[in-house]
């Protein structure tokens, strides 16, 4: 396979970061003891949105993962989520709250070695003419008894991202979760 180059016209697999497509920026594996939060600091202001990536499992039954940027603690993320669980949906929404919601993710008292994936956009993140806005999209499967999440945010705010803080709400990412942080330049 071979990418062309939108600009010179020219074919090779280098082309791909001259054609705007996205770039790793960093990447997180979680060790033994697993953690609550993960960090990605000192974000480049140089690409138009950012990709988060990752598979992860929490400690805790029903644990929930917020997103907060800048280090904010404050009540300043309105989020809204879609479920579906194979039999059921639901929907919830938050104002005035202190993170943005991602979803939920497997937990590790259920099947052995199940892991949820996600996908979360950090859109205009660098953008300081508007607030922040966040989608993504999780889910994961326990021997049949899986979910699906979708959902969308905002950050009352309108300074540069430079910070990410991935966190779960009341228990630990476990060992072996891994979460990547990816740059689109275009």
């Amino acid at each position: 396979m071979s990418i062309t180059s939108a600009k010179t016209g020219s074919t090779s697999l280098s082309l791909a970061l001259e054609n705007n497509f996205m770039e790793p920026i960093a990447s997180t594996l979680v060790g033994a003891g697993g953690v609550n939060r993960i960090t990605f600091s000192d974000i480049p202001q140089v690409y138009k949105h950012l990709q988060i990536r990752g598979i992860m499992r929490c400690s805790v039954a029903s644990d929930n993962i917020v997103m907060r940027f800048n280090g904010d603690s404050g009540a300043n993320y309105t989020w809204h989520v879609l479920r579906g669980s194979g039999s059921a949906a639901s929907g919830a929404n938050t104002v005035s709250t202190t993170g943005a919601e991602l979803g939920w993710t497997t937990y590790s008292g259920q099947t052995a070695s199940a892991f949820a994936g996600i996908v979360a956009d950090v859109v205009d993140y660098a953008n300081t003419n508007k607030n922040t806005t966040l989608r993504s999209f999780s889910g994961g499967d326990v021997n049949g008894g899986g979910y699906v999440t979708f959902g969308s945010a905002f950050w009352n705010n309108r300074d540069a991202v430079n910070t990410i803080d991935i966190i779960m709400g009341s228990g630990n990412f476990d060992q072996y979760s891994r979460l990547s942080l990816y740059g689109f330049k275009g």
